[in-house]
């Protein structure tokens, strides 16, 4: 009796014990890397698919969020010097060293060689691609990596296109492909996780009151009302 009761006890120990286990599917910070790719001048002068300034707002709050985290991150440039222009301000705030961002004449991020190594150097199977334009320097990455079998995640609303339709079709194409989308706070939250963690509690709540939005203006009333 007393040994049938004890495994009893085992067995809803172990079931507890599995749902605290959070899915594989999810991102943390030590299992993928992030690619930004041609967040430049030329390429947002055509944007349409999204408003410029909620773009900027969404670069801001990956960038923040994979400098918070230590997240492996890749930032690459088309033509930088003769036709594209340097990367959002948005960019350059959290990844200041322009020496380390690599130039490519390719539009597929994923056929140069200098960011492939670079990419595939982190020795992450999972990567999350963001930039402009999503139907060219995004869809050619995202299905260049699957084909050889990274995982892609692609987050949409940090990625725009010359419209509306070409940037859907771009995420339509790389979901049947096999990529997951996300989103930008979605991003940021799904590394955070849990807000017992002090020890990026404050940094990812400083850059959500700047760039979060009415997220962000609850954040400031929260910490001037109530103290939290």
């Amino acid at each position: 009796m007393k040994n049938s009761i004890l495994l009893l006890v085992c067995f809803y120990g172990s079931l507890l014990a599995s749902g605290q286990k959070p899915s594989p599917g999810l991102i943390n910070p030590t299992n993928h890397t992030l690619v930004l790719i041609d967040f430049e001048g030329q390429m947002a002068f055509a944007t349409n698919s999204i408003p410029m300034d909620h773009l900027r707002t969404n670069v801001a709050v990956i960038s923040g969020a994979s400098k918070i985290f230590n997240v492996p991150t890749v930032v690459t440039t088309v033509a930088e010097k003769s036709f594209s222009g340097p990367v959002f301000p948005e960019v350059m705030q959290f990844y200041p060293d322009l020496n380390t961002y690599i130039d490519r004449t390719s539009m597929n991020t994923w056929e140069d060689v200098n960011a492939y190594k670079a990419i595939t150097g982190k020795g992450k199977k999972r990567i999350v691609l963001a930039g402009l334009w999503t139907s060219v320097c995004i869809v050619g990455p995202a299905l260049s990596a699957l084909s050889e079998g990274y995982e892609v995640y692609v987050i949409t609303d940090a990625c725009g296109d010359v419209s509306k339709e070409a940037h859907d079709m771009a995420i339509a194409r790389m979901i049947q492909a096999g990529a997951k989308p996300m989103t930008s706070v979605q991003y940021l939250l799904e590394l955070q996780r849990d807000w017992a963690r002090q020890e990026t509690y404050k940094a990812v709540t400083d850059l959500m009151q700047q760039y979060g939005g009415s997220y962000g203006i609850g954040i400031q009333y929260a910490r001037g009302m109530v103290k939290h």
